[in-house]
């Protein structure tokens, strides 16, 4: 089995950059030359990805909304359910046609998550050679807690994957999936308009592992060089604040008492 996935750089090259260029025309807000639609909702569009850089993949894209200047944590709650459900219906689809070794859902925004469309999208990718849970671990997932109930746990890493300070969203019930939605988008709210520090950018990735589907919400700054050279993370010492402080954030939208 492979263990890293291979790039095809011609097709790289032909990528458009909207997330740092503003004069380039948004692909995704052209809907009508939108082309191998698999699936619509409303505004939100499932789709083959038209430059699929990665080979032995399949790779698709799901356009969040028709509003390109938006983002997730504007959503009302109403469309944020919608494209949470509607992107975890596809992408455990294909998790069960047999088709993967494993598929990868996860979101970039921002000029520092790796992302290169500006417009609000999430990404759905079937990995033909390439298992992505060998490289996880459960207690990547644990950490301090902000809220846990029998159907849902939110928390901060203690064992982050990358490092510093990593968000959890760990649903144990699929009845409570607008639960997961809503504690999501209260961690991406904090780390853009309350966090002590600036933030501009961040990532989501999904994770099916063991009848759990976890979320993982990670703040993107210039990445550590002892990450980069050695894969050592790096923990905040502050996450009991944190933890308060997005509680505190759920307290006053009514998300817990």
């Amino acid at each position: 089995m492979e263990t890293q996935l291979y790039f095809t750089s011609q097709i790289g090259k032909q990528k458009p950059v909207t997330v740092t260029n503003k004069t380039t025309s948004c692909p995704f807000c052209n809907v009508e030359e939108l082309e191998n639609i698999i699936d619509q909702q409303d505004s939100i569009i499932f789709l083959k990805n038209k430059y699929p850089t990665l080979q032995n993949t399949l790779q698709t894209v799901l356009i969040e909304t028709d509003e390109c200047n938006s983002e997730l944590s504007e959503y009302t709650q109403e469309h944020l359910h919608k494209v949470i459900k509607f992107g975890v219906r596809h992408w455990l689809e294909l998790e069960n046609s047999g088709k993967f070794t494993s598929v990868l859902f996860y979101k970039n925004h921002g000029p520092l998550s790796g992302g290169t469309i500006r417009h609000p999208h999430m990404q759905i990718v079937g990995l033909k050679d390439v298992d992505y849970k060998k490289n996880i671990k459960t207690e990547n997932f644990k950490g301090v807690t902000i809220y846990r109930d029998p159907s849902v746990d939110f928390n901060i890493s203690t064992k982050p994957i990358m490092g510093f300070r990593e968000m959890n969203v760990n649903l144990y019930d699929r009845n409570k999936m607008n639960r997961m939605a809503d504690f999501i988008q209260k961690a991406v709210q904090y780390l853009l308009h309350h966090a002590p520090y600036r933030c501009e950018s961040y990532n989501l990735f999904f994770y099916h592992i063991e009848n759990i589907i976890s979320c993982k919400i990670i703040p993107r700054f210039p990445v550590s060089p002892l990450f980069v050279g050695y894969v050592i993370p790096q923990v905040s010492d502050d996450l009991e604040m944190v933890a308060e402080q997005i509680r505190e954030l759920c307290v006053e939208n009514g998300l817990i008492k």
